[in-house]
């Protein structure tokens, strides 16, 4: 099983920049997708969350309105768009997928609900 996450970039504030990560090994319907990210000399952060089967998302308060998460699983393919881009969005961005025990639910921030994860891509919002 692999995550493969792409799509960052340098953008300027008030830019919008999608990622894109492919889940390969296994059908991603039942996992719960996850995005995270580390700024640079800070401790890793949740982003956001789409539940399996899409039935219930969930965000970070400081990305709430401006990040939106989606997935096709036809595709096997998650994303993370994010729009009206600040400086303090820069960071190490990764996706992550569960192994399809169902919904984290209220425990989404954490990484241990989630078993495989992608490397990063690097997002740096800058003028």
């Amino acid at each position: 099983v692999q995550l493969q996450a792409w799509g960052g970039g340098l953008v300027q504030p008030g830019g919008s920049l999608r990622l894109s990560c492919e889940l390969s090994g296994v059908t991603m319907d039942k996992s719960a997708i996850a995005w995270f990210r580390t700024p640079f000399g800070k401790e890793r952060e949740a982003v956001g969350y789409m539940a399996n089967w899409g039935r219930r998302t969930n965000y970070a308060d400081s990305v709430k309105g401006r990040f939106t998460v989606a997935r096709d699983n036809a595709k096997n393919m998650a994303y993370l768009q994010m729009n009206n881009l600040k400086p303090e969005d820069t960071a190490v961005y990764y996706c992550a997928a569960s192994r399809g025990t169902g919904d984290p639910g209220l425990s989404w921030h954490f990484g241990w609900e989630y078993d495989w994860w992608g490397q990063g891509t690097q997002v740096t919002v800058s003028s």
